[in-house]
């Protein structure tokens, strides 16, 4: 691909189970999402159907299914018995002029009202492919990988974070000394809980000030900058003010829920942030934990990136959720791989592990996944560490240096103090 835009059509891939004739279904997806209603109208000519509608591009037929996966799907008036049901994969495209390059419209059109259709009794997004002229509108990740590895000074490794817990209860200066403590403990990267923005018993500009004065003197002190992603996820008003409050204490990061606030109040915080956006996905399971609707992570972080967070979650190494191993690393893969061919801008941004992880779960990460491109953030794995929170960080690196080495965790253990006792307290 030249500098010349060349691509012109939105491309959507689906796993779909319907007892209609594939291609026929394929069509009523098609239709239902473009120029198309059950009857042709007055109005609807063959011209603008040509210029306007989508098309069915791809159908790659998969097995018959014994029974609906949903309720409420409906079977071909002209069969009368128990009918045959049928999964595939199906790829449909639009013309970018039926919405322009605009995310919450294109969320229309691609995971609409396609979910309801009766003929299908399940539908599932798979992936999108979007024309560059989505970057003519949209600003994607103002730091990404690099910008976060340098707000971090994080080169060569995992960038090592925890979340604050209780996640409800602490006071601004209960928290100011937890990430004080997190701080002398040498990680990169501190979190708020999804739950804690602006509660009454913690006023997020009163958090804010005791944290953030709290690492400003450690950073003093050491030079060592720690990321604090304070949690400004509210009204949209309240955001934007709580953005400047952030930079204006010093601050490197901001956590906002994404599904909780939507595209569009994204896409203006990344026009106005001076800070990286950590993207917080909760409320993911229920788009995701269906195999039979909804969408894959690998479609959803897509609409994210090109709205501009610079990181965001994808569970990890047998978590304490239901997400298998296999659909993190696809995830995290998902994140390091360029949108969009070259020249154009490639919106990488940094998986975030979480969930149970501790030193166990890092040799494996690293094998999987092939990179170190990541915040590798533990809980219990750095607070609960037998010797206290640095002997968690600690063990942590060792944990990561096995594993970039080749060498055995429990042959690193042997010489590792911290790392050894991480491995007796955190049994697989």
């Amino acid at each position: 691909m030249t500098g010349k835009i060349v691509d012109s059509r939105i491309r959507a891939r689906y796993w779909i189970e319907t007892a209609f004739p594939l291609q026929q279904a394929a069509e009523m997806m098609a239709g239902e999402q473009s120029t198309g209603t059950f009857v042709r109208v007055p109005g609807e000519t063959d011209e603008l159907r040509e210029r306007y509608a989508a098309r069915v591009e791809e159908i790659a037929e998969l097995e018959i299914v014994d029974r609906p996966s949903l309720p409420g799907s409906g079977v071909p008036k002209s069969v009368s018995e128990s009918p045959v049901r049928r999964s595939a994969e199906v790829e449909i495209s639009w013309p970018l002029e039926n919405m322009g390059p605009s995310l919450p419209n294109l969320l229309a059109a691609v995971a609409g009202n396609l979910s309801e259709l009766k003929p299908f009794s399940g539908l599932k997004l798979l992936d999108v492919q979007l024309p560059s002229r989505f970057l003519e509108r949209y600003q994607g990740p103002q730091f990404g990988v690099p910008g976060t590895r340098r707000l971090c000074g994080v080169y060569g490794r995992p960038v090592i974070g925890t979340i604050l817990k209780p996640s409800l209860g602490l006071t601004p200066k209960a928290t100011a000394q937890q990430a004080r403590s997190l701080a002398e403990a040498g990680i990169d990267f501190i979190k708020d809980d999804e739950l804690q923005s602006n509660g009454p018993h913690s006023p997020f500009r009163d958090r804010l000030h005791a944290v953030m004065e709290t690492l400003t003197a450690h950073a003093a002190s050491t030079g060592k900058n720690v990321m604090y992603a304070i949690n400004i996820t509210g009204e949209m008003e309240e955001m934007l003010e709580r953005l400047e409050w952030v930079y204006a204490a010093g601050g490197t990061c901001a956590m906002a829920s994404m599904n909780s606030i939507g595209l569009p109040a994204l896409t203006l915080l990344r026009k106005h942030a001076k800070v990286a956006i950590h993207g917080h996905r909760n409320g993911w399971g229920m788009l995701s934990r269906s195999p039979a609707i909804g969408m894959s992570f690998v479609a959803y972080q897509k609409f994210w990136r090109l709205a501009g967070i610079d990181h965001t979650h994808v569970n990890g190494l047998r978590n304490k959720f239901c997400e298998a191993d296999d659909s993190v690393i696809a995830s995290a893969r998902a994140c390091l791989t360029p949108m969009f061919a070259p020249p154009a801008f490639g919106c990488e941004i940094m998986p975030v592990f979480s969930s149970g992880q501790s030193a166990r779960q890092a040799p494996d990460t690293y094998r999987a996944l092939g990179s170190t491109d990541l915040i590798f953030a533990c809980g219990g794995g750095i607070l609960a560490h037998p010797s206290g929170p640095a002997a968690g960080v600690a063990s942590l690196h060792q944990a990561w240096d096995a594993a970039m080495s080749g060498t055995p965790l429990e042959s690193y253990a042997q010489t590792h103090k911290e790392l050894r006792e991480s491995l007796n307290t955190f049994p697989d």
